[in-house]
């Protein structure tokens, strides 16, 4: 493929990420403010951005493998949060914006923790072993297995987690 499209297509592709998630966070907004109707239109064009975010990444060959996925999956976790949040961190505290910074900071912690999954089950692909997953729905924390009484990253309570089974 041209390199020229290739860079065009991966564009696309961020831009179809950014999209879906950016239409997910106004559907909640939607809901929480009374409009059901919008909400739903907001979820359903959400779901049209993933459609083309993942023909692009068809169209680049991006997706391997299982094991390449994992693989790949737990180096960009190592990278953002050993690379990219410890110098936005510093660059929060520098500006001295404290919001910015924990956000970057428990953001950098969750990061830590989810290239620890990916390792984990790296090391034990075979095995597929069957576990329920507690997100923070404050911060992202994932704990694997035990759904703890307090986040150990924001400290909000076990009722702000959600349950992946």
């Amino acid at each position: 493929m041209d390199d020229g499209l290739r860079e065009a297509i991966h564009q696309a592709y961020a831009g179809e990420a950014k999209a879906a998630l950016r239409l997910k966070a106004f559907a909640e907004k939607a809901e929480e403010e009374g409009y059901p109707q919008l909400a739903r239109l907001f979820r359903v064009i959400s779901f049209s951005e993933e459609i083309h975010g993942k023909r692009a990444l068809r169209l680049l060959k991006a997706v391997g493998s299982t094991e390449e996925n994992l693989a790949e999956s737990f180096e960009s976790e190592e990278k953002v949060a050993g690379v990219a949040y410890g110098e936005f961190v510093k660059m929060a505290e520098k500006a001295d914006d404290r919001p910015s910074s924990l956000y970057f900071s428990q953001s950098k912690d969750v990061e830590d923790v989810h290239a620890k999954l990916y390792k984990e089950a790296m090391d034990n692909v075979l095995e597929e072993r069957q576990t329920t997953y507690y997100v923070c729905t404050v911060c992202g924390y994932v704990s694997d297995g035990v759904l703890p009484d307090q986040c150990p990253v924001c400290g909000v309570k076990k009722e702000k987690f959600e349950a992946f089974e």
